[in-house]
């Protein structure tokens, strides 16, 4: 794969890319995921043998670019939960313009892990132009998660949904709810999408454990889901 680094529109970009594509995967780059972005490509493509661009574009602030509404759980900060519209515009009329151009419309799936996730979950409800969602470990213990979840379906047509079996284990009151709205958000999905149009996995360990690998079987998922090889 051709791996490039790009500014686009003001934004970092690291790219791997595949020659003759058929999908375009797009996740949220934090400068925690900079050391693992070549290995969750490589997995992907190990995984599916499909051909693919994965575009992450650079997240400047996680809390503040990726929570779609304030949480003091999340950050006590009042600008937090005033930026994602934002984010979601840069890739509908920055990122995703650019990656078209080159590489051609070809289907757009969406994807991150923790927070990332969350984003990518509350942007399908925003618009239909990702086909489908790849949420690992997403930080559903958002306050009022299911409540906004039940007033604003999905838009994308198939959804994966994962989380580490420790993940809801914990003393914080407020994230140990993740586990109760992650089995929530599915039986949503379930009679939304249906059941073939989603899944929900149940990773072994806590939420600090193979982000890069369960975020490469969440967009692996959604790759081979729609593949028609």
């Amino acid at each position: 794969m051709n791996h490039i680094n790009h500014i686009i529109d003001g934004r970092e970009c690291f790219i791997s890319a595949s020659v003759q594509p058929e999908f375009i995967l797009i996740q949220t780059l934090g400068n925690h995921e900079r050391g693992i972005f070549d290995s969750t490509a490589d997995l992907i493509a190990q995984a599916t043998g499909v051909p693919f661009v994965l575009a992450a574009f650079q997240v400047f602030d996680w809390d503040l670019d990726l929570t779609p509404w304030h949480d003091d759980a999340i950050n006590r900060s009042p600008e937090v939960g005033t930026k994602t519209p934002e984010t979601l515009r840069y890739i509908t009329e920055s990122l995703l313009p650019t990656l078209v151009k080159e590489y051609g419309n070809i289907p757009v799936i969406l994807g991150g892990y923790s927070l990332g996730g969350l984003f990518a979950l509350w942007a399908s409800t925003q618009t239909d132009r990702f086909a489908a969602i790849a949420a690992a470990s997403p930080s559903l213990w958002i306050k009022d998660w299911m409540d906004f979840a039940k007033a604003h379906p999905v838009k994308a047509g198939k959804v994966y949904l994962s989380l580490g079996d420790q993940e809801e284990h914990v003393k914080n009151r407020a994230i140990a709810r993740v586990g109760d709205s992650v089995r929530g958000e599915y039986e949503l999905l379930k009679n939304t999408l249906g059941k073939d149009n989603c899944t929900l996995v149940w990773n072994p360990g806590n939420h600090f454990q193979d982000g890069d690998k369960r975020l490469a079987a969440a967009f692996s998922w959604c790759v081979k889901q729609m593949s028609p090889t």
